[in-house]
């Protein structure tokens, strides 16, 4: 497991009410300061291979995305995969530039996880599964990557204009 400042693991443990496994690296910082999507490795420290590289703390936005995922939004946008070919397409480039992500950091932590190859999160290349993992791969790898991503960000707004959701330690 790479270097992570102790007061980001700090930060992220209070963000997600327990001790974070597999921490790579921070993937996006809020604009509060506090991490808010941490890249993780793609095997856990326990050996449970792990597929969620881009995993957002914060929960503030973790609780806004799920109330997304309460609507009928992920349905809608799995629709329009299938009758938006440009859509479908960026979505596709969005699974590859994951599982590129994801190869890097297995690389960078001498991991091998066969178990997941060609395997990426959400549901991409050809279904929505999950909103979190759409708006993590956004704020991690930058707005235009994943389109359906950047429309979750859209829709959950601001979610840090109250202040950070934890206290950082010094």
């Amino acid at each position: 497991m790479s270097d992570v400042d102790p007061a980001d693991r700090a930060a992220v443990e209070a963000q997600l009410g327990r001790e974070p496994r597999g921490i790579h690296e921070v993937g996006h910082r809020c604009p509060c300061g506090n991490p808010d999507v941490v890249t993780t490795e793609p095997r856990l420290p326990n050996g449970t291979p792990f597929p969620t590289t881009y995993y957002l703390t914060c929960p503030r936005a973790a609780s806004r995305i799920g109330r997304l995922e309460g609507s009928h939004v992920m349905k809608e946008m799995e629709e329009r995969l299938d009758t938006d070919p440009e859509l479908a397409d960026a979505y596709r480039g969005a699974h590859e530039r994951y599982l590129a992500a994801r190869n890097r950091i297995a690389a960078e932590a001498g991991l091998d996880v066969p178990e997941i190859e060609g395997i990426s999160a959400g549901g991409m290349p050809t279904r929505v599964k999950c909103l979190h993992v759409l708006a993590g791969q956004s704020l991690a790898q930058g707005r235009g990557v994943n389109p359906l991503g950047d429309e979750v960000l859209d829709l959950v707004g601001e979610w840090w204009e109250s202040g950070p959701c934890v206290d950082r330690p010094d």
